[in-house]
């Protein structure tokens, strides 16, 4: 257990570093500071929880290269967080975020090369996706309208609807193509920031990625929808008379009519 939680400390300090670099190197206002350190403790206490659930004494060699890029999708958000109050240098984000990207295609190879393919890594790899896609979508919000948050926060509307209905939170099969929606929103959403298309194609690749993602979520609800629980009807404790109208169990209504 200790080892778990000074892995995490591990995770936050390594954060720290990251964000001192881009403070010397590119400036970070107070706010970007609080934002990219709430984010690495919240993502490696939860890490840290997850790891303790499944008895685990440490990360596999893919855990770490996903953990690597929560620490820089932190970082992500951190600067985005400081381009609120400052102009923000772009290069510097846009960076991070192909880094990040680019090692999406790594942790999951890394853990079927080495077997160390595990529930809660592919738990924390989805995590990871979800975050950075919601903090570029908030970034890209100023420069596209408002309706790019919900590139970002559909996941986080699919987990809060698991709250109102509970068999949204049954678990899903496996699905290449959910892997290459999200890796879609986070390029399309990486290239708007970086501003290298005309604004005519950001806003027309917004809404293709936009597109695909409502088809991916409503492909998922629909097959959770087709298997959720079905509650039996009620029944009639014995010696309470049936409601009028009702067909009676033991008469064939067919031979009744005749």
């Amino acid at each position: 257990m200790g080892s778990v939680h000074g892995r995490a400390a591990l995770g936050v300090i390594a954060e720290a570093l990251l964000l001192s670099a881009l403070d010397a190197t590119v400036g970070l206002s107070a706010l970007g500071w609080v934002t990219g350190l709430a984010c690495a403790i919240a993502v490696n206490v939860a890490l840290a929880r997850g790891l303790a659930r499944t008895g685990a004494v440490g990360l596999g060699p893919a855990d770490r290269v996903t953990l690597a890029r929560a620490t820089l999708a932190c970082a992500v958000a951190a600067l985005t967080a400081h381009s609120w109050v400052h102009p923000s240098p772009v290069r510097p984000l846009v960076a991070l975020s192909v880094v990040a990207l680019v090692l999406d295609a790594v942790d999951g190879r890394v853990a079927r090369r080495t077997g160390t393919v595990s529930a809660l890594g592919a738990r924390f790899d989805g995590e990871v996706d979800a975050f950075l896609i919601l903090v570029l979508s908030a970034y890209v919000m100023r420069l596209a309208g408002a309706w790019v948050l919900a590139i970002g926060g559909a996941r986080y509307a699919f987990l809060a609807a698991g709250w109102l209905a509970p068999w949204l939170r049954a678990s899903l099969p496996p699905r290449y193509w959910r892997k290459v929606v999200a890796a879609t929103q986070g390029i399309v959403l990486t290239c708007v920031v970086a501003q290298v298309l005309p604004a005519a194609v950001n806003l027309t690749a917004l809404v293709v990625a936009l597109a695909l993602l409502g088809e991916s979520f409503g492909r998922d609800v629909w097959w959770l929808w087709r298997r959720r629980p079905v509650a039996a009807g009620p029944v009639m404790p014995a010696g309470v008379p049936e409601p009028c109208g009702a067909p009676r169990a033991d008469v064939n209504p067919t031979a009744a009519s005749t």
